[in-house]
């Protein structure tokens, strides 16, 4: 015969049902620790945001005509803010740097001339670069006023000689009220065109052959 195991069975007491007053609670710090998640989320995105803003990029807004025809009035851009860190500026680059008469206020040109070079523009509007003509073509037209740089102009360490693309609408090295740009005050490069999104891109620095 065989021997019959009776089983020990427990029962397991039926849980009590929520009551209103903690299913309302429940659902409080629900909400409470999204909001909580969502405001990290923001605070996170807002601080790299500023970083970003401060030290690697920044967007900026064309006012004016004299960088005309590569840039025109009311082109939104990103500067790229970070690069000079790491390697000088270079002949062609379009570059943001302040102006010094007025607070607040930016402007935005094109590297002819580097550390060191004689730049020297004639009468009919050729460039030369320590006696040699630069090959180049940014300018929207010939240059009619050669301004400071008539007799030449050697830069010194750290400074650069800057045009506008639209020449003869441009204040530039060529006028007292520029001059030479020095490499701290650089603020940073032209990169990338955002608006008019029919012309997103990045802005163009080397010489189209």
């Amino acid at each position: 015969m065989e021997d019959l195991m009776e089983e020990n069975v427990t029962e397991v007491p039926a849980e009590k049902p929520e009551s209103p007053e903690e299913a309302k609670k429940k659902k409080m710090k629900a909400i409470a620790r999204e909001i909580l998640s969502n405001s990290l989320f923001l605070l996170v995105v807002l601080v790299l945001t500023l970083l970003i803003v401060k030290y690697v990029g920044q967007r900026t807004v064309v006012v004016g005509d004299s960088m005309e025809t590569t840039l025109q009035n009311g082109d939104n851009l990103i500067v790229d803010k970070i690069g000079y860190r790491f390697h000088d500026p270079e002949r062609f680059d379009v570059i943001v740097f302040p102006f010094e008469y007025k607070d607040e206020t930016y402007y935005i040109k094109r590297i002819i001339g580097l550390p060191g070079e004689t730049v020297r523009i004639d009468d009919d509007g050729n460039i030369y670069i320590n006696g040699e003509i630069l090959e180049e073509n940014f300018g929207a037209e010939t240059m009619i006023d050669p301004g400071l740089a008539y007799g030449g102009i050697t830069l010194g360490e750290n400074q650069y000689f800057v045009l506008g693309d639209n020449r003869n609408h441009s204040s530039d090295s060529r006028v007292p009220s520029v001059g030479l740009i020095e490499k701290d005050d650089i603020i940073g490069r032209a990169w990338i065109r955002l608006f008019p999104l029919n012309k997103f891109g990045k802005i163009p620095h080397t010489v189209e052959n």
